[in-house]
């Protein structure tokens, strides 16, 4: 998938990566073409090669092993097609760093009025707690907001919360705070919320999602699973459906929690 043309950026938009993201790039087991080319690219842009040691460094021998492996002559077209190779692998990591792009050329991430409707006709928000877990532009917070008491939005990616709170200021939205946090690891204690919700987040590791979902959320209360790129408006996810999740429509679920 291709969320931007990695033709039009510069490799220093990796400067803008989060600490979660760099341990992601640097990980045992992937491919040679992979760390070949982002040796190459690292070589090539000493700024980035710095930041990435500075920001994680955990894996600082790591980073400077790859460099120090693909330390080869290469041409200028040679890097800069390194560089588009590693940016295309990690596009949402440099659609991330650009918020307003990703309004303007990604319709995954705007509410439409349509999306709206339905979502409130999933669940019903008025005077809830509410968080939203990896909230990335507020797509379901700043419609959550709209009829909830409070609503939380939980993102690990710095330019995605700069982004939401720019916005809760200039449209002075009083019931949303902005917290950082990852799915397994949410900053809340036990039985905080009424409704926990996430879009295209839940997925990599089902079972310990769910749970860390579900310690937040109060007994009686609901899970929200509402993704954006869903089509079919029949379509289940049947990795919920067999975790006993309810299927709603336009791949959308919910599951009642009891503790």
């Amino acid at each position: 998938m291709s969320w931007v043309n990695c033709e039009e950026v510069d490799f220093n938009i990796f400067l803008f990566a989060e600490r979660f993201q760099i341990k992601q790039m640097f990980r045992d087991g992937d491919s040679e073409e992979w760390f070949r080319n982002l040796g190459i690219a690292l070589n090539h842009n000493p700024a980035v090669k710095w930041y990435f040691t500075l920001k994680c460094p955990d894996r600082a021998k790591f980073i400077e092993k790859v460099a120090a492996d693909h330390a080869e002559k290469v041409s200028p077209e040679e890097v800069r097609k390194a560089e588009i190779f590693v940016m295309k692998d990690c596009c949402d990591f440099v659609t991330y760093a650009h918020p307003e792009y990703m309004l303007q050329t990604n319709g995954w991430w705007v509410m439409r009025e349509s999306d709206k409707a339905h979502f409130f006709e999933v669940m019903d928000f008025k005077n809830k707690i509410v968080l939203d877990v990896g909230s990335g532009t507020g797509r379901l917070a700043f419609a959550a907001a709209e009829k909830a008491a409070w609503v939380y939005a939980s993102e690990p990616v710095d330019t995605l919360r700069e982004f939401m709170r720019d916005k809760i200021e200039r449209e002075g939205i009083k019931n949303m705070r902005i917290v950082d946090g990852v799915v397994l690891n949410l900053p809340y204690p036990d039985d905080t919320f009424d409704i926990v919700m996430s879009g295209d987040v839940v997925g990599d590791e089902w079972d310990a999602e769910i749970a860390e979902l579900t310690r937040v959320c109060k007994s009686g209360g609901w899970l929200l699973d509402f993704p954006s790129s869903g089509e079919d408006e029949d379509g289940a996810n049947d990795e919920l459906i067999e975790r006993g999740w309810e299927a709603m429509g336009y791949y959308k679920h919910r599951k009642q929690i009891f503790k």
